[in-house]
């Protein structure tokens, strides 16, 4: 067993490096959604994600202040954590942002608002199943794990719960205030 000790020089190296992967990864889901959605879809998921990476960092740093814990502190683990996260949350927006399109392409009398309802409706279920096994496993993981690996179990359990959350109730309700104001 070995501790380092890592000063303020690396700390802010590792910060301003996490950041960066952060922006890094947006722009892709950013350029990708783009295409394969439009700017809207992927302007809506954008800021679903910045929500989920607050909430993320808030109530790891919090958690951590209130039980006196290392848990706050911003490591890798929590940068791959956060990436993770960002990545099953993108996902998550993209299977309901697809069920939006989809059903946009029905001829169906339904209003915009009306589609995106029905949208999330179908795909509630799946969204939460798929949320719910991954978060059964991270607190079983949580439980039984060494401290090294608590704080990026837990980071991931606090992710995915907000991932899941601004998946459905972010993302596409977003949309609908997108398309509200910028009506074609």
């Amino acid at each position: 067993i070995s501790t380092q000790f890592v000063g303020p020089l690396i700390a802010r190296e590792l910060v301003v490096g996490a950041a960066g992967l952060i922006l890094i990864a947006s722009i892709l889901i950013v350029i990708y959604l783009s295409i394969r959605f439009s700017p809207a879809f992927a302007f809506c998921a954008i800021l679903a994600l910045l929500h989920d990476v607050f909430v993320l960092t808030g109530v790891y740093s919090i958690l951590g202040k209130i039980f006196n814990l290392p848990l706050g502190e911003i490591n890798t683990l929590f940068v791959t954590a956060a990436l993770t996260v960002i990545g099953f949350s993108v996902h998550d927006t993209i299977v309901i942002f697809d069920r939006i399109r989809e059903n946009l392409r029905q001829a169906s009398r339904l209003t915009f608002e009306q589609n995106v309802n029905l949208s999330i409706i179908q795909s509630l279920a799946r969204s939460l199943n798929t949320s719910l096994t991954v978060v059964f496993v991270l607190v079983a993981l949580f439980l039984i794990s060494p401290t090294s690996i608590k704080g990026f179990t837990l980071a991931l359990l606090i992710g995915i719960v907000s991932g899941t959350y601004s998946s459905i109730f972010n993302a596409s309700p977003l949309l609908v205030v997108w398309r509200r104001l910028n009506p074609r």
